[in-house]
C-alpha cells in the first residue's frame, strides 16, 4: 500500500512510518518540517504541506491507497490562552477539512481515511465509564473532537471508507511518560492531583498496529476507542511505575502546581475519564500490552 501520513514525524507517526516500511508498504510523508522528516526518513517520499491551507500538497494524495491523519497541535504542553485554544481547534478541524477536500478531488481516490480523534470527546468523570456508543461531553476538548470528527465524516460522501480512532494517552519511549519518569528517578514520584482520576492509555505499538489493521482491513469502519482494555486510576498507574522503576511512589504532585503551569489545560491530566474499547475488542483486535504493568515493563526495559 501507498499511505499518505500527516503527523509522521511525531511520537506516533514516526513509529507508524517505521512499521509500514518493515511490512513492505510505501509511506508518503506530508509535513510542515521537511528538514526534520528528511533527517528521520531519508529514503521516504516527503511532500511539504500546510495543514490549514489548500496547496499543491493535496495533489500528492491521488494514487495513495490510504490516508492517515494524525496532525494536530499538542494539547497539554502550554497554557490554554484564547489564542492557543484556537490553534488547537483549527489544527484539527481545518486540517481535517483540507485532507477531506484533497481526497474528494483525488483521482484515483484512496480507499480509506484513518482519522485521529481523542477520548476527550467524552468529557471527564471520576465515576462514569465510556465506550464508543457514549454521548459526547460539553467541555472545550469535547467540542474540538466533535467538530474534528464531523469534518472527517464528510469523506464518506465520496465513497471512501472512514475509521476514526479516539486516542487515549499514548505510552512509549517518549511522549507523556517521559515527563512522568524524572521525579521517580529522583525518588520524588507520586500521583498527580487526587490520584482518583482515570487514566485511559494505550501502548504506542498497539496503537500503530491498530492503525495498520484499519488500513488493511476493508471491513473495519466507523469509530473505535484506541485505548487499552484496562484503564487505571492515576494512583495505580504511578504505583506500577514506581514498582517497575524500583522507586517509591508516595509524593503526590498537588493539583495547584500543575494548574499554575498549564492553567485550564491541566484538566487533561487532573480529571480524566474511564474509556473502554468495546468496539475495538469486539472487532477482534489483539493487544500486545493489555495491562499497564505489561506496557510499562516493556517500555522501561527496552
Amino acid at each position: 500500500m501507498k499511505v499518505a501520513i500527516t503527523g509522521a514525524t511525531g511520537f506516533v507517526g514516526s513509529r507508524l512510518v517505521e512499521q509500514l516500511l518493515l511490512k513492505g508498504h510505501q509511506p508518503l510523508i506530508l509535513t510542515r518540517n521537511q528538514a526534520k522528516a528528511v533527517s528521520a526518513f531519508p529514503n521516504v517520499e516527503i511532500v511539504a504541506y500546510t495543514p490549514n491551507q489548500s496547496g499543491d500538497w493535496q495533489k500528492a494524495i491521488a494514487g495513495c491507497d490510504g490516508v492517515v491523519n494524525l496532525a494536530g497541535e499538542p494539547i497539554a504542553e502550554t497554557r490554554w490562552t484564547p489564542e492557543r485554544k484556537q490553534e488547537i481547534f483549527d489544527s484539527r478541524k481545518l486540517g481535517t477539512k483540507k485532507i477531506v477536500e484533497a481526497i474528494a478531488e483525488a483521482e484515483p481516490k484512496p480507499a480509506v481515511l484513518i482519522n485521529a480523534s481523542a477520548i476527550g470527546y467524552y468529557g471527564t468523570s471520576e465515576t462514569a465509564s465510556f465506550d464508543e456508543t457514549s454521548p459526547s461531553g460539553n467541555d472545550f476538548l469535547a467540542k474540538v473532537c466533535q467538530d474534528w470528527e464531523a469534518e472527517a465524516q464528510q469523506v464518506k460522501d465520496v465513497g471512501v471508507r472512514l475509521v476514526i480512532l479516539r486516542l487515549g494517552i499514548v505510552l512509549g519511549d517518549g511522549g507523556a511518560l517521559a515527563k512522568m519518569i524524572p521525579p521517580f528517578q529522583l525518588f520524588a514520584g507520586g500521583p498527580i492531583g487526587t490520584g482518583r482520576q482515570w487514566f485511559s492509555w494505550i501502548h504506542r505499538d498497539d496503537l500503530v498496529n491498530l492503525i495498520i489493521e484499519a488500513l488493511t482491513s476493508p471491513n473495519m469502519e466507523g469509530i473505535f476507542n484506541a485505548t487499552a482494555p484496562n484503564p487505571v486510576r492515576m494512583s495505580e498507574l504511578c504505583q506500577t511505575l514506581g514498582e517497575v522503576l524500583h522507586r517509591p511512589s508516595w509524593l503526590p504532585v498537588p493539583s495547584f502546581a500543575l494548574e499554575a503551569l498549564l492553567g485550564e489545560g491541566a484538566k487533561v491530566v487532573l480529571e480524566g475519564q474511564q474509556v473502554l474499547p468495546k468496539k475495538t475488542t469486539s472487532y477482534g483486535f489483539k493487544y500486545q500490552y493489555p495491562t499497564a504493568k505489561q506496557a510499562l515493563t516493556e517500555i522501561l526495559s527496552s
